[in-house]
């Protein structure tokens, strides 16, 4: 496993079970290999937000001496994706845990259906619309909304190609 506070984790399972990293072709994917990573002020908050999405949550560690803290947490989003996130920390070397309201996400949903269905439980939720719903001229249904600490989420029903 790729433990990731920040920017992008990829993984890969080889044929043996070990770990690699992005170009070792003999692989076998058997888990999300691209995560999206973020962090959060409040990471209660955000992890409600989540579940609001439809994400599924697979890990949170929390800091044993604070538990408002998330050290790491790991959300799945449907068969073969997922986030990446933890608290805003002052000990994060690289700098990824202290900028948090800056990533932005593209979430596939289904059909049209599911994005209007997504769209009301992140507002439900607290987030805000910031686009959409439209239905741009490559195909589907898309909208983007914030949640309540500024990060931006796409959601559509366009697969991509």
């Amino acid at each position: 496993m790729v433990h990731s506070t920040g920017a992008l984790a990829v993984f890969f399972k080889t044929d043996s079970g070990a770990g690699a990293h992005a170009g070792d072709m003999n692989t076998t994917e058997t888990k999300p290999q691209l995560f999206h990573c973020l962090c959060f002020r409040d990471a209660d908050a955000g992890i409600a937000f989540l579940r609001a999405l439809g994400f599924t949550e697979r890990l949170v560690v929390r800091d044993p001496d604070d538990p408002s803290v998330v050290v790491h947490a790991q959300f799945q989003w449907r068969d073969n994706g997922g986030v990446m996130f933890g608290s805003v920390r002052a000990d994060d070397p690289a700098g990824f845990a202290s900028r948090p309201g800056v990533s932005a996400c593209n979430l596939v949903v289904p059909t049209d259906a599911d994005v209007d269905a997504a769209l009301q439980r992140a507002l439900d939720a607290g987030g805000r619309l910031v686009a959409g719903p439209t239905e741009p001229p490559y195909g589907g249904r898309t909208v983007t909304v914030s949640d309540p600490e500024g990060n931006l989420w796409n959601i559509d029903s366009y697969p991509g190609e």
